[in-house]
This record gives C-alpha cells, structure tokens and sequence, in this order.
C-alpha cells in the first residue's frame, strides 16, 4: 500500500519484502528513487519505520508503517551560476550533451569553487539547482575532453545512474600512449586509490572491478592512437589501466613517467604536449524519457589533432 501526500510518502511494507533491508524494500518500492537518495533519506532520518528512526541495513518482517519526507537535495549554496560558455551538442527537455574542453573542472572541489562546468550549467539552466550536483552523473579529468551528459530532470538522472550502474552506457575514448601496441586486447584489472599517494588511483586487489577494451587505430613512431572503450567507470580508470600495460598516455602528468624507446626527434614533439592525450570521443545510451537508444560523436580537439599530424608526417616522412 502506497500513500503520497504532499510533503511525505507513507507506506506499509508488504509481506513479500519479508527479509529484506530497508534501503532494498525502499529501492523495490520506489523505483524512481536512487538506491544512493533513499540511503540518504534513512541517515537523514528523513525516513520514519513504526514510529521511529531507522538504519538501511534495518531488516522489513511485512505490515510495517514507513513515513518518508523526501527533501530535495539542493546544488550548495557556495555553487554560484557563472557565465562560462558551453559547447552543447544536443539538449531537450530531459538531457544536455556537452563537449567539455580542457582545463574546466567538472565539479567544485579542491580548491576550485568556482569556473567548473557545473557553474557553467546552473547558468545555463538555474532549474538545474534543485537537481543533486546540478545534474552531472559521471565526470571526465580536468585535462580530459569530450562528451558528458547531464540530466535536467530527478527522473532521468536516476535513469542515467542506473544506466551508468549496470554499464550500459557506450563510452569510447581516444587515447594516445607511449610505445608500439600491436594488438587489441582487453585490461581487466581492479582499480583503487594508491597505498601511499592517496591522490592517484592504482591497479590493486582491494580495488573496485575494472575492465577497458582498447583497440589499435594507428600506428605511429614511439606512440599509439587507442580506441578505449568503458565496461567500468573507474577514476582516472583509463590512464591507470595503460600505465599497468606499459603503456602510460602521452603527457599524462601524474601516470606517464619517462617515455621508453622514442627517438630524440618523437620525444620533442610529445614532450610540451599539456595535457593527458585522452578524448571522450562517442558516447551511447538509452533516453531517459523515450527510452531510445542515442549516441553522439566529438571530433578530436584542435592540440591532439595537431599532435597527431605532426607525429603522423614524421612516420611518412
């Protein structure tokens, strides 16, 4: 039985969740709901069982009484709408498509608070404010570029979530890495913050489950342009999975380490490369709203494209 009133849920738990956490009643009974959102109801005792507060992991028994009073989550008020200016390759009324350059950051953090792209989008839509970090579900590295979405709507970012949760969606990046890879393969290795440098991610057993595909596109001296493809969604996931191939990203400046076997002439012309040569180049998955399958495309930036030909016309030379 589901009640709604304007500023609660009530519910009684039926008979069959009998065994179950709250958190995964909750998740069978408000499918719209993140799992994420409703555990944060419960810790912030925004969720009521039989007259007192509860904990997720609270075992449901059936006939329970559950008041919920749902607050929205609101973007902080530190995060100020600045006119920063935004390649949008696509919007409607559920979704936006960016194309996010280097050098802006996703979200505020660290020292940055402001000029991310965040600030750039409560700009460019202020209703974004009243959407959990203002619609971004998954973020690309300062010094990455290419395609990221957004969602305008708490319905379709909860989508998009569990979208990104059950890896299905299509992500393909453009790489270029130090050395000659000759093959296509497949690195399946779990990734975890580093055991010393707490800031770097490291392949390691205590990690999270990780899997990028990479295939060949060309072959260049010293260097190698990779098509990456995501199973996971890992940080810094991709520049981790290389380095542990051998195969670090040219001018990566926290993975890449000293280039092996490049020629003087190859080394000059990757060595004031800024940036991490990594590109978010396709990106795929099912409409929130219409629940059609989408994908967009994101030609290379102007300082890789310019890398590769000059990288290319010293091969043919």
């Amino acid at each position: 039985m589901l009640e709604s009133a304007e500023n609660s849920i009530d519910l009684i738990i039926p008979f069959d969740c009998a065994g179950l956490r709250l958190d995964q009643t909750l998740a069978r009974l408000l499918p719209d709901q993140s799992r994420s959102r409703l555990q944060s109801w419960i810790l912030g005792g925004q969720v009521i069982v039989d007259g007192l507060g509860a904990s997720p992991k609270q075992k449901m028994w059936g006939g329970e009484k559950v008041q919920i009073t749902p607050q929205q989550d609101l973007v902080e008020e530190r995060y100020s709408p600045e006119d920063i200016p935004l390649n949008i390759l696509y919007e409607d009324d559920t979704i936006i498509i960016v194309n996010k350059p280097a050098s802006l950051v996703v979200h505020p953090g660290n020292g940055n608070w402001s000029g991310t792209l965040l600030n750039a989008l409560l700009h460019h839509h202020p209703a974004l404010a009243g959407l959990p970090r203002a619609g971004i579900v998954h973020r690309l590295d300062k010094d990455t570029t290419g395609l990221m979405v957004v969602a305008k709507t708490l319905e379709s970012q909860t989508s998009l979530v569990r979208q990104l949760q059950s890896h299905s969606v299509k992500r393909d990046y453009l790489a270029l890495v130090q050395g000659r890879v000759t093959h296509d393969g497949l690195v399946d290795a779990p990734v975890g913050r580093h055991s010393v440098n707490r800031t770097k991610m490291s392949v390691s057993s205590s990690g999270k489950e990780a899997r990028t595909h990479y295939r060949v596109i060309d072959q260049l001296d010293g260097c190698t342009l990779l098509l990456c493809s995501l199973e996971t969604g890992r940080t810094h996931q991709i520049r981790v999975h290389m380095q542990s191939i051998g195969h670090s990203l040219v001018g990566d400046p926290v993975y890449g380490g000293k280039p092996s076997k490049i020629g003087p002439e190859i080394g000059r012309i990757i060595a004031h490369f800024p940036r991490q040569a990594l590109h978010a180049q396709r990106l795929e998955l099912a409409h929130p709203k219409t629940t059609k399958n989408m994908s967009w495309e994101s030609s290379l930036p102007d300082d890789m494209e310019t890398l590769l030909s000059s990288l290319r016309q010293h091969r043919d030379s």
